[in-house]
């Protein structure tokens, strides 16, 4: 036997509400209305579904047990539609994100941690790679957006990039290194200390050996390479090796006071880190709302080191 799924919603809202009327004004409908689809209703079962002669109405048996069935299709309605408005405002979904290993690790993970905060149903895919691997899983679709440094005037066709912090390295040591608390340092001082490698595809990598090149180190001496940024900030901590890492990083372990720069003027690399995205595709509200946080968190970030340093340069 086929119902209609309205009748039986309008025989619950009567039966909680007491009446026609209330059911009508909790439904927004006009008590005919409703006195009709009753009776088209009980036409259907072949039975009454309210007690003949109680006042206020009373549901018989099988009005009480089809009543309970109208209640389970309103709350079947109401959470779809719930869903469905969470779909299309991007409260839900996934978005996949893909990042070199040190940002990602280093700077972004804190700001996706308060992003899934904000978005508890939303799911986040992050993977790695570096930039050519990123740029082809953007056009492939693979992943919805890409968090990293390149030269904005090398930036292919069919991408958008929003600039989220200059680029700039220091050379880290670890808190207790021998030169962690000098205030100066020449070429001399750190030529004898080895050095932590990033891996050999990373831009980090060219930028170790231009450091090493502008500074006067020939023969560079590697005692660890390839790791994880969690990898190279424990070889740093538990040894007195060398390496180069993005200002970011370090700032964003200040509060650990772990690793420390070191006093030595280096060139900053012309790349920028970005968010990335493929320029021709429609952005999902998930993948916009990602993006929205993101860029904000990187301009607090962008604000706070720039408030660092004015009082460092104002105390020094």
């Amino acid at each position: 036997m086929q119902f209609d799924p309205r009748h039986l919603e309008i025989l619950a809202a009567i039966v909680d509400a007491g009446g026609v009327s209330e059911g009508a004004a909790r439904l927004g409908k006009s008590q005919p209305s409703l006195s009709r689809s009753i009776a088209l209703l009980e036409a259907r079962v072949g039975a009454p579904l309210f007690e003949k002669g109680r006042r206020p109405l009373q549901p018989t048996a099988l009005g009480s047990a089809l009543a309970e069935e109208g209640r389970i299709i309103r709350q079947a309605r109401e959470a779809a539609a719930k869903k469905a408005l969470s779909h299309s405002r991007g409260h839900v979904g996934t978005i996949r994100i893909g990042g070199t290993p040190v940002f990602m690790d280093g700077v972004a993970s804190p700001m996706l941690a308060t992003f899934q905060q904000e978005y508890p149903e939303l799911r986040l895919d992050q993977s790695y790679g570096f930039l050519d691997d990123l740029l082809k899983q953007l056009e492939s679709g693979q992943i919805d957006l890409a968090i990293c440094p390149i030269v904005p005037s090398e930036l292919p066709e069919f991408f958008d990039l929003q600039v989220l912090l200059p680029g700039r390295n220091v050379i880290a040591c670890g808190a207790s290194h021998p030169l962690a608390r000098r205030t100066s340092l020449r070429l001399d001082d750190i030529a004898p200390y080895p050095w932590i490698a990033p891996p050999t595809g990373s831009p980090l990598f060219r930028d170790l050996r231009q450091v090493l090149s502008e500074i006067g180190i020939k023969d560079m001496k590697v005692s660890f390479s390839g790791g994880s940024l969690t990898s190279i900030i424990n070889v740093l901590l538990g040894s007195e090796a060398l390496t180069v890492l993005p200002y970011s990083v370090l700032f964003t372990y200040r509060d650990a006071n772990a690793i420390h720069a070191l006093p030595i003027k280096i060139s900053h690399p012309e790349r920028q880190l970005g968010l990335l995205k493929k320029a021709d595709v429609p952005t999902p509200p998930t993948v916009h709302h990602l993006s929205n946080h993101l860029t904000l968190h990187f301009q607090g970030l962008s604000k706070r080191i720039a408030e660092r340093e004015r009082i460092h340069v104002w105390r020094a």
